[in-house]
């Protein structure tokens, strides 16, 4: 028909008009440049003067680090873009990616700016990954200080330690490394039943309950060491080199009077670094408290000996307590069964009174014995006749001196 030959002839040229739109010859950028700028383009969708406003204003609330990072990756060189910047008043002759170039080259250090914005959306992560770990550190030393009943303990093992090396060369020792601590264990008694920490752990509960507090004193020490010194050193100096890096970029900054501009830097990294360098002073100081070298034994290694010893000593004391609760078991048993022996005993003795009441004797003993045998029911188990007459139960009891018949209904 009319119809059908009349769209047959318009459809190819509205197919050549599509492709000649997007056979634009680029005029700076190389193909793979433009068609990665192309794909990210399409997966965003977001008018190129808005994407350059987010940058610019640090929109907080429409940024994301995926489109920082995927900016950062197909964005051309800065040469590019200068050179781009020259073809704007031929925009409407380029194809999108280089209209897309075109619209950002008008930020100023367009890359160093993209780097700081990405660096400042990971700095919370960063920040909440490392803070804990200084954090733990912290408290830890403050409280290995400061705990009354460490201290007292420490004074313990001392003394204990000197008595037992009296007359050898070891005596009167002034001082022990703190790694000795959970060596305790290891020495047992003669018998082997003990160790001298369980040893310890009992004289503590007897005599200086004061002592006991300190598990609960040190509690962030297992925290401290799982705190490897190393890699929190490493993370703290690749945000050193990112936050030297950016201070130098916003150094070379020209100054701007776009009051969109709302570009900042070190908001929360002198707090961690002050926070840092805080905790390496407080370890330096613990070990002139306690007479190591901070610089060769590891955050790791000092506190995981007090995390160890911590639980060692929490563990004696269970097994004290356990120690203890069996001991009153087996002694409440052996109580139990000496009772019961006793009374079996003197129930064979009242039945042997009650054998001998048939004996000639003194009349006055003899009831007296059958009054106690009465009152027991000793004689009634002994000596009992159920007769039943007239739906009653008699029973009767004979002595040698009384006969007594009693019914019951």
């Amino acid at each position: 028909s009319l119809l059908s030959v009349k769209k047959d002839v318009e459809e190819p040229d509205d197919r050549m008009t599509q492709f000649k739109k997007k056979a634009k010859e680029l005029r700076i950028l190389d193909a793979k440049t433009a068609q990665n700028l192309s794909i990210f383009l399409g997966s965003f969708r977001l008018p190129y003067e808005e994407i350059r406003d987010i940058v610019l204003q640090v929109d907080e609330e429409r940024l994301s680090e995926a489109l920082i990072q995927n900016l950062i990756k197909n964005l051309p060189e800065q040469k590019e873009l200068s050179n781009l910047a020259e073809l704007k008043n031929e925009y409407e002759e380029l194809c999108e990616s280089e209209q897309f170039g075109i619209v950002m080259s008008s930020v100023k250090m367009l890359r160093p700016r993209l780097n700081g914005i990405l660096f400042k959306l990971t700095f919370e992560e960063q920040v909440n990954n490392i803070r804990p770990d200084i954090m733990n550190v912290t408290f830890a030393c403050e409280e290995v200080k400061k705990s009354g009943g460490f201290s007292m303990l420490l004074e313990l093992v001392l003394l204990v330690g000197n008595y037992m090396n009296s007359g050898s060369r070891n005596a009167q020792t002034f001082g022990y490394n703190v790694s000795f601590l959970c060596k305790l264990r290891d020495t047992k008694s003669t018998d082997q039943n003990t160790t001298l920490l369980h040893f310890l752990a009992e004289k503590c509960e007897e005599k200086y309950p004061e002592v006991l507090k300190f598990p609960d004193e040190l509690e962030h020490v297992d925290s401290a060491s799982k705190v490897s010194a190393q890699i929190l050193k490493a993370s703290l100096d690749t945000m050193e080199r990112h936050i030297q890096r950016l201070e130098n970029d916003i150094q070379n900054f020209p100054k701007t009077d776009d009051k969109q501009d709302k570009f900042h830097s070190r908001e929360q990294y002198e707090k961690l670094s002050t926070m840092h360098k805080n905790m390496q002073k407080l370890y330096e100081s613990l070990g002139s408290y306690f007479a190591f070298d901070p610089h060769t034994v590891s955050i790791e290694d000092f506190f995981g000996d007090l995390a160890n010893f911590r639980n060692l000593f929490m563990v004696a004391m269970r097994e004290n307590h356990k120690k203890r609760e069996m001991e009153e078991k087996i002694k409440r048993a052996k109580l139990a069964k000496e009772k019961a022996e006793r009374e079996k005993l003197e129930r064979q003795q009242k039945k042997k009174q009650l054998i001998d009441m048939n004996k000639e004797g003194d009349e006055t003993g003899v009831m007296d014995s059958l009054m106690e045998a009465l009152q027991s029911g000793a004689a009634f188990r002994d000596r009992r006749k159920r007769t039943p007459r007239n739906g009653k139960t008699a029973y009767t009891c004979t002595s040698s001196c009384f006969t007594f018949h009693i019914a019951f209904k």
